[in-house]
């Protein structure tokens, strides 16, 4: 069964994708398919699932703003400034739409709609399942396979939505919980949804996420690295839903769980850590959880490819990558920071990074084993267990062990961890919300241009959303609507005529 799947979706690849979001009601992927007879088939569901990952990879998402776009921009973690401004803090622009540069208000605008576009074609593939998925879906798991998959995918876009929009410093400020920000979109109409906290935010996360691991309890034993999950690696299978729970727990400060989820992810995915990246600097087989962009190296030329000129890419300087990767001179010992990994023109002193050049796999990762390990150290005591799981990723990076730190006390752990995520997930994304989670605010040490402050992380909601998204008072307004209309029609239909 698993190999006829991958056939399936890979087959679907190049011809499936989700509708936009004017038809966000009942939307299925562009087949010309009505909803009811797409989801008359098993073959149907699959399509509608894939699609839902192949739109993933769009632009505004994690085709770009969410990995290595707008996340590393706003990280600092690229030299290159769009055409349009020469100030490096305008990408810090939330409010007002700029003329030029890097247009943030609009990019975020965008993350939002597309991010929900993409939770509403979700949900309405739970309504499916909920209307006549156990009675389409009779092979063996294939109904909790996308059961699974589709709650960890609800949860895995509110995740991204929570941490851009939601507070700074979650898990270290109890006031941050009760912060209203973010709807959690679990109906498949366009009804207005109320603010939630974010502590409400992270129940629901964590909820689905949980019932996506139970649904998926059946493939807990699959080897990622071994042939047989050859159609279920990269998606959100049982171990990618555990990572992320590892991920959400660990952004809560819910550290046991947290240490619990990512030692279970270690011990049981079949990923190891890597020692080299000889024609793979994205590191292909670390990837718990990634999407594939068809043509990728093409699609993503704009940003990435090699040549004499790079200023028209996503360059850093060479003396920003020596500082990123605490090198010195022209190599480091540090694997992620040597020729394998960075392209450098030593005429101009710039470099590109090669993980979506060398990306014969055409993977945008998402989740990585080594974050697993960063968690871990986390989740534990100040104390030489905490250091162990995070110089164990150093270590195989190629630095030696005389180097390795120390986690004694929670500034020198933040302080390691904050170096470890810089470098290990650069052009990821995940750096920027490393800062936020654990509120790193002042000069970013790659940087010293700029000093990032609590409201550079907070994302405001976008004009749409503050004009016709749901209110207090509209909610009153609107509930008072409909209790007349229900006192009217109650009052008719109660009035008994007296018999004279």
């Amino acid at each position: 069964m698993k190999n006829r799947l991958y056939i399936i979706i890979a087959a679907l690849a190049g011809a499936f994708t989700l509708s936009s979001c004017s038809d966000w009601l009942d939307v299925s992927p562009k087949t010309n398919v009505p909803a009811e007879e797409l989801f008359e088939t098993e073959n149907g569901y699959m399509s509608a699932l894939a699609g839902i990952y192949i739109s993933m990879t769009g632009e505004n998402i994690y085709g770009k703003n969410l990995t290595f776009g707008l996340m590393e921009q706003l990280a600092q973690m690229y030299d290159k400034l769009p055409d349009g401004t020469n100030d490096r803090g305008s990408v810090y622009i939330y409010n007002q739409q700029t003329s030029g540069g890097f247009n943030t208000k609009s990019a975020l605008e965008n993350m939002w709609q597309s991010q929900y576009n993409l939770i509403a074609n979700t949900n309405n593939l739970l309504k499916w399942l909920d209307k006549n998925g156990e009675a389409v879906l009779v092979e063996e798991n294939m109904y909790d396979m996308i059961r699974g998959e589709a709650l960890a995918l609800r949860a895995f876009l509110h995740f991204d939505i929570l941490r851009g929009w939601g507070p700074m410093n979650y898990a270290g400020n109890a006031d941050a919980r009760n912060t209203k920000c973010i709807p959690y979109r679990t109906v498949t109409d366009a009804s207005k949804q109320p603010l939630l906290t974010a502590e409400e935010i992270v129940g629901k996360i964590i909820n689905d996420l949980l019932q996506a691991k139970n649904h998926l309890s059946y493939e807990a034993t699959l080897n990622l690295s071994s042939y047989e999950s050859i159609g279920r690696r990269y998606r959100l299978n049982y171990h990618a839903v555990n990572a992320l729970l590892a991920r959400v727990y660990n952004y809560a400060g819910e550290y046991s769980d947290a240490r619990t989820c990512a030692i279970e992810v270690i011990e049981n995915c079949g990923l190891e850590l890597q020692s080299g990246n000889d024609n793979d600097p994205i590191l292909t087989n670390e990837v718990i959880f990634g999407i594939n962009m068809y043509e990728l190296k093409d699609n993503l030329s704009d940003y990435f490819a090699v040549g004499e000129k790079l200023t028209t890419k996503y360059y850093l300087n060479i003396s920003t990558l020596n500082t990123i990767f605490e090198s010195v001179g022209s190599e480091s010992e540090d694997m992620r920071a040597k020729g394998t990994a960075f392209y450098r023109n030593n005429e101009q002193q710039n470099a590109i990074s090669l993980k979506y050049i060398d990306n014969d796999n055409e993977i945008i990762p998402l989740i990585r084993i080594p974050e697993m390990y960063y968690i871990a150290c986390e989740a534990a005591e100040y104390s030489a267990e905490s250091a162990t799981y995070v110089n164990l990723v150093r270590n195989k990076r190629g630095i030696s062990k005389a180097k390795d730190v120390t986690c004694d006390t929670p500034e020198q752990r933040t302080t390691a961890l904050n170096k470890e995520y810089r470098k290990e997930f650069y052009g990821e994304g995940q750096y920027f919300w490393f800062l936020k989670t654990h509120g790193v605010i002042g000069t970013l040490a790659h940087c010293p241009d700029v000093t990032l402050a609590e409201e550079n992380f907070i994302f405001p909601l976008p004009d749409a959303e503050l004009e016709y998204g749901w209110t207090e008072e509209n909610d009153t307004a609107d509930n008072n609507e409909e209790n007349t209309r229900e006192d009217e029609q109650t009052s008719n239909e109660g009035v008994v005529t007296p018999r004279i």
